[in-house]
């Protein structure tokens, strides 16, 4: 069986790779290991992920989409979300969740009989579905949320845009100023590794205009 992980945060101050752990020791416990990792910092309320798309075009029938919950593969439209189910159907994926007991038939190599696992599948099937549809009206009204409160900000005159994380850029450059590499510091940071490269590209710049500036 060949075991296909994705993990996805939203945006790339987020890890990723959080889930990785938990999603290791799942498969252990269901006697498999992860053959495979897609790991991105995309919105699941888009249809294009770089390594979504990569996983479906390297996916086999028969193999697992192992995910943490279906938020993570998805938080799309009903008609994106439709296109993504048809997609991982066609390529005879099974999904598993982390969050979905009713999914952890699909870790197992030897099936039951016919009726109950095409009953189990149709279970899973309108679960997945239900969670699918759940996850979409959770983003909308968070996005709803924000927006109002973005207005009552900008009308109350006290709206400043996004700060940045100024406690996790210090603790980035500690960590990169320790002499740790990009993945362990992002690790220990609690962020991406973009978001570490980031810090550290425009920490050297900074030093670089700073001795230019000492040096005129």
């Amino acid at each position: 069986m060949f075991i296909r992980a994705y993990l996805r945060a939203s945006t790339a101050e987020q890890d990723a790779a959080r889930a990785s752990d938990a999603l290791e020791r799942f498969a252990l416990e269901h006697g498999h290991a992860i053959a495979s990792r897609y790991i991105e910092n995309q919105s699941g309320a888009k249809a294009d992920r770089p390594e979504l798309l990569r996983l479906l075009n390297d996916a086999h029938k028969g193999d697992v989409l192992l995910i943490e919950s279906i938020d993570r593969l998805s938080r799309l439209p009903t008609d994106d979300w439709q296109k993504l189910k048809s997609a991982i159907d066609a390529k005879g994926l099974r999904i598993v969740a982390l969050d979905l007991p009713t999914s952890y038939q699909g870790m197992k190599d030897t099936q039951g009989d016919e009726f109950t696992d095409r009953m189990l599948a149709a279970i899973n099937s309108m679960l997945v579905e239900m969670m699918a549809a759940i996850a979409r009206k959770d983003y909308e009204q968070r996005r709803e949320r924000q927006a109002q409160g973005i207005e009552k900000a900008k009308a109350e005159g006290r709206y400043k845009g996004r700060p940045a994380d100024e406690d996790m850029h210090k603790r980035v450059r500690e960590l990169l100023a320790a002499g740790l590499g990009v993945r362990a510091t992002a690790r220990h940071a609690g962020c991406s590794t973009t978001t570490v490269m980031k810090i550290r590209d425009s920490s050297v710049i900074a030093s670089h205009l700073t001795s230019r500036l000492h040096s005129t």
